[in-house]
């Protein structure tokens, strides 16, 4: 098992959900955790709680990941202690609307392209350069069931996770013959704020997304990214695609009744 005691973990879209149980396990496993999110207030308040539950440097910054100059920026300026990244988990995306291609919102898509897409590209693109110079570094990309299968209204959310499998695919090709890994986790259903940003809010509506069903868990994605992560360096996890017991495909899925 690789140790990451005192190595630095970037986590994007660490304010909730698989970005905030990251954050947490990584700490667990004694790393330097590097947070950034839209909601500083959030991922501020997180790097308190790991500093004193842990005991580990913890670093907070605001950062949209779809704003690529103030990406370059803000790593560009860290604080010389936290420029080593070892580990780079591009968490942050969101998906918007669950409506037919012809139908769909043109802002929900501009938004899920540039966070899903280009966000990560800006970030890894910031990133990585440093690792290559440095001979160190994993990437963990997230990207999701729907990556693999088109589910009806998932057309555009669908064809950005479909990217986020290439750009890995891309990545490890690319990086052939460093030492860095690439890996893609790509979680089915997980009970996050997922549903309530796609449904731009409406609980109600969310909710039914997960009724009768026990999804995974934020901590459940979390832990199968530390396992990545944590291989010894000559073992590279390069998909592992993860489904609660429950669920067959993005549309089949067992549910009880009440």
């Amino acid at each position: 098992m690789y140790s990451l005691r005192d190595k630095i973990v970037f986590i994007t879209g660490a304010s909730s959900g698989i970005g905030a149980s990251c954050a947490r396990a990584f700490a667990a496993q004694g790393a330097k955790v590097l947070l950034c999110a839209r909601r500083l207030e959030r991922i501020q308040a997180l790097a308190d709680e790991l500093q004193k539950e842990h005991g580990v440097a913890a670093h907070a910054f605001q950062l949209d990941v779809r704003d690529q100059p103030a990406v370059e920026k803000a790593v560009s300026s860290l604080p010389p202690e936290w420029e080593a990244i070892e580990v780079l988990v591009n968490n942050a995306g969101l998906s918007r609307g669950l409506d037919k291609l012809h139908e769909g919102k043109l802002q929900d898509w501009e938004e899920m392209i540039d966070t899903n897409v280009k966000g990560l590209l800006y970030v890894s693109r910031a990133v990585i350069p440093g690792m290559v110079k440095r001979g160190a570094g994993h990437i963990i990309n997230l990207g999701s069931l729907a990556g693999h299968e088109v589910y009806p209204g998932g057309n555009v959310y669908c064809a950005t996770k479909s990217a986020v499998r290439a750009l890995s695919q891309g990545m490890r090709i690319d990086l052939l013959g460093t030492p860095l890994r690439v890996s893609n986790v790509e979680p089915g259903m997980v009970e996050t704020e997922f549903s309530l940003v796609r449904f731009h809010g409406d609980e109600a509506r969310a909710d039914k997304v997960y009724e009768g069903i026990t999804p995974l868990t934020p901590d459940d994605i979390a832990d199968a990214i530390v396992y990545c992560a944590t291989r010894p360096p000559h073992v590279n996890i390069v998909e592992m695609l993860i489904t609660p017991q429950a669920q067959v495909s993005t549309t089949m899925s067992y549910r009880e009744k009440k």
